[in-house]
């Protein structure tokens, strides 16, 4: 049965409570906004890109169990998307359990997600699933015994954060108080444990968007969006691009994990599937179950982008993962730490052909701190790469 959709600031209203309210859900925001949704906006700081389009904007320590529960209790939604790991999970477990609201995709999907261990021993060890050796530590004794027995090259990342942040890799083993040290400065929760990964000879990775979608209470079917290839630097990605090409076997293979893991988390929603390729054979990496930064691509790749297909999810719409042109984009950063920065050259940028951009308003600046992306067509991918880089090249940062 499709969930009936009232009128936004009255006492029908549907309302949706997006916790986390950065540039991704900024874009959940505004597709949820254009179905008639009424929108709470919640993050940890005031003046974030989704709290100037939400119907309502809250700051709250999100990860606070006690000013999460109140925050609901207050607000009341109908729905509640996390869009951030940050979160005191337990409490959606509550809400979820009383019948109180509806989680997306479900609570238990956001307890394992935000929780790299979570994760991946639900993809290796419950579903037998292929990905790169790995061990937890939780000092640096551990630390190094664990890095000895996986060997080097390996990953070293914690088991809670976001966006390749506290993510190293090490080469030899004389880098692991380094790599410990950025881990524990990067992990936002649990900030005592990380994950050591043995390092895949993959060819390249990719991000498959895979939707979970389906009426209220009716059967759920799996749809997928064409791979996204993309290109990290230190864990966080710089680049993306739309469609990555792969074999046959290869795409089967990453397809079929990405309907396993997902079926095992359950729910509605758009999950973001991080997978490494080589010739025929994949690996899984991670999870996220909510839009991708690398899928920012969709927005120039698809009719149907992946905040759009995320929010017919939620509400039990129809959706349409077809993809109708070659993309790419690219991140633009802060270039510098300050506040209320503004940007020149965005005429330039807009003068690449088949170019677009996204600024995302965030209040403050920091170097490596992604401020907007340029999106960009092409003939083939090397093209959209060119002019997705060239746009995002273009755009410049300056002091208030």
């Amino acid at each position: 049965m499709a969930m009936r959709i009232g009128t936004p600031l009255s006492p029908n209203a549907t309302r949706v409570m997006l916790l986390g309210a950065g540039e991704l859900g900024k874009e959940v925001i505004i597709a949820l906004q254009r179905l008639g949704i009424e929108v709470i906006a919640v993050d940890r700081y005031a003046n974030a890109p989704g709290h100037q389009m939400a119907h309502h904007a809250r700051v709250i320590d999100m990860a606070d169990p006690i000013a999460l529960r109140a925050l609901i209790d207050a607000e009341r939604p109908a729905i509640i998307v996390p869009e951030i790991e940050a979160i005191a999970t337990d409490v959606l477990a509550d809400v979820e359990q009383a019948g109180l609201c509806e989680v997306i995709p479900t609570a238990r999907a956001a307890q394992l997600t935000m929780n790299r261990e979570g994760i991946r021993r639900l993809a290796a060890e419950e579903l037998g699933l292929p990905t790169s050796p790995y061990a937890f530590a939780d000092d640096f004794d551990t630390l190094q015994r664990k890095a000895a027995s996986i060997g080097c090259p390996c990953i070293i990342k914690p088991v809670m954060s976001s966006s390749g942040k506290g993510q190293s890799r090490v080469d030899d083993a004389g880098a692991l108080q380094a790599a410990w040290d950025y881990a524990m400065a990067g992990g936002r929760v649990n900030r005592g444990r990380v994950i050591v990964e043995g390092v895949v000879d993959f060819d390249f990775e990719i991000t498959l968007l895979t939707v979970r979608s389906g009426p209220h209470g009716g059967e759920i079917t799996t749809h997928f969006c064409d791979p996204v290839g993309h290109r990290q630097v230190h864990g966080d990605y710089v680049e993306s691009w739309q469609p990555q090409p792969m074999t046959a076997a290869a795409l089967a293979k990453a397809q079929d994990i990405a309907r396993q893991v997902t079926g095992a988390l359950g729910g509605r929603g758009l999950f973001g599937v991080e997978l490494f390729v080589r010739g025929d054979q994949v690996w899984f990496s991670e999870v996220s179950p909510r839009p991708h930064d690398t899928g920012m691509v969709t927005m120039a790749s698809q009719p149907q982008n992946e905040f759009e297909l995320h929010a017919r999810a939620i509400l039990g719409l129809p959706v349409d993962t077809r993809r109708d042109a070659i993309a790419a984009s690219a991140v633009i950063y802060g270039g510098m730490d300050a506040t209320g920065i503004g940007y020149d050259g965005v005429a330039d940028a807009l003068s690449v052909p088949q170019s677009d951009l996204r600024l995302f308003g965030k209040p403050e600046a920091f170097t490596r701190r992604r401020m907007g992306v340029a999106l960009a067509r092409g003939a083939d991918v090397d093209e959209a790469r060119t002019r997705a880089t060239q746009a995002a090249a273009a755009v410049v940062t300056r002091a208030p």
